[in-house]
Order: C-alpha cells, then sequence, then structure tokens
C-alpha cells in the first residue's frame, strides 16, 4: 500500500492518497484544497484515481472534489447526513474569509459497514458522527483515516452546526478504540498517531474520560 500525505490549503488539511502497489490504483481521501498539487503527486507516484472519499463536509476537506472529479472522472463517495454539505461549500468558505469551489453531490453515499474497494486495497466504512452528522472513518490494512473525529491528543470541533461531543466520544470509544492499539491511525490535521497512545493519553476520550 502506498500512502502519500498532503497538508493542503490555509488551514493545512491533511489530504491523502492511498494506493494499490499492484494495480496503481488510488484513492484520495478528502481533498481539501490544491487540486493541482493532488493531481502532481499523482502523476509522480504513477497512480490512477479511481475513488474520492470524504471522511466529512466541511470545504477545508473536500474544496478540492469538483476539479478532482472534472479531471479524474472519479466518483465521490461521502455519508448522506453531510452530502448536503457538499453545495454549500463556498459559503461555509466565506464565513472564513476563504474561498472554496462547491461540490457535485456523491456518486455514492457510504454508511456503516460499506466497503470501497481500490484495486487491492478495501476500506471498511465506519460511522463516526460527532465533529459532523455524517463523519466517516476508513479502515484498510492496518491504517485508520478518521478526518476530523481524532487527533493526536485531541477531538474534533463539536461547536459546528450539527457537533456534539458526547456523539463524537461515543464513536470514538466505542467504534476506534475497539479497533486495537497498534492501528495507525492518520487524522485530519497534524501528525499520525496510534489507538493505544490516544486511549492512554487522549485527555478528551483516553482512560481518565471513559464511558459511564
Amino acid at each position: 500500500m502506498i500512502i502519500t500525505p498532503l497538508a493542503v490549503g490555509p488551514i493545512m488539511a491533511n489530504c491523502f492518497i492511498v494506493g494499490c502497489e499492484k494495480s496503481r490504483a488510488a484513492a484520495v481521501i478528502d481533498p481539501g484544497d490544491e487540486a493541482d498539487r493532488i493531481l502532481m503527486a499523482l502523476a509522480d507516484a504513477g497512480l490512477t484515481v479511481t475513488q474520492i472519499i470524504n471522511t466529512h463536509g466541511h470545504f477545508d476537506h473536500v474544496g478540492a472534489n469538483a476539479r478532482l472529479k472534472k479531471v479524474t472522472g472519479a466518483p465521490i463517495s461521502a455519508h448522506a447526513s453531510d452530502a448536503p454539505l457538499l453545495g454549500q461549500l463556498s459559503r461555509m468558505a466565506a464565513m472564513w474569509g476563504m474561498s472554496a469551489e462547491d461540490s457535485p453531490p456523491p456518486d455514492r453515499l457510504i454508511d456503516e459497514g460499506d466497503r470501497i474497494v481500490v484495486g487491492e486495497l478495501t476500506f471498511r466504512v465506519i460511522h463516526t458522527p460527532g465533529h459532523t452528522p455524517g463523519g466517516v472513518s476508513l479502515l484498510v490494512d492496518g491504517h485508520l483515516f478518521v478526518g476530523d473525529t481524532l487527533f493526536a491528543g485531541s477531538v474534533g470541533r463539536t461547536d459546528f452546526p450539527g457537533g456534539d461531543f458526547e456523539t463524537l466520544k461515543a464513536s470514538i470509544q466505542k467504534k476506534l478504540f475497539v479497533l486495537g492499539d497498534a492501528l495507525c491511525v492518520h487524522t485530519g490535521h497534524g501528525p499520525d498517531t496510534t489507538i493505544g497512545a490516544e486511549k492512554r493519553h487522549n485527555p478528551f476520550v483516553g482512560v481518565g474520560a471513559r464511558l459511564g
């Protein structure tokens, strides 16, 4: 498996190119901005995009959906609860003094337990609401892509519309922490971490903040 991380846009959101070494097919997870840079990284690696996957619908994670789909023809996958956000990216970005192009609607609505196949890789979809109602995490071959659900030493914000801290906490503790301590977690902002590290040390959802 090939994993190429790119921190894109003014908010430095993590976009991940995940490729199959044998078939050279790739998924682009959270193309938030800088579509041409993403396309160049794909070309440099000799990869062909077959899937665009959104972990959630905030503009800093999906702002390059439109151009990436236009150039590559790859379908967009997102959860139904966040699908309406994709057509509101320009408005959301403007509220932060930034710009983004509205995304086309998702070609596929994904939910808990769905599989997304990219070459010989299979991503399992885990619905992890809390940061947004339609937040998802993606599990593939010992790697977990969580968007803004979980960070190294922190968690996603829940003060945006549709956010809820108790829902987020339950998503992390009941759905992600059970996946195994050695699992590598690729976050939507900042460095990678592991499930074990967050279980032990995360002040919001770790051992000192267990569900009752």
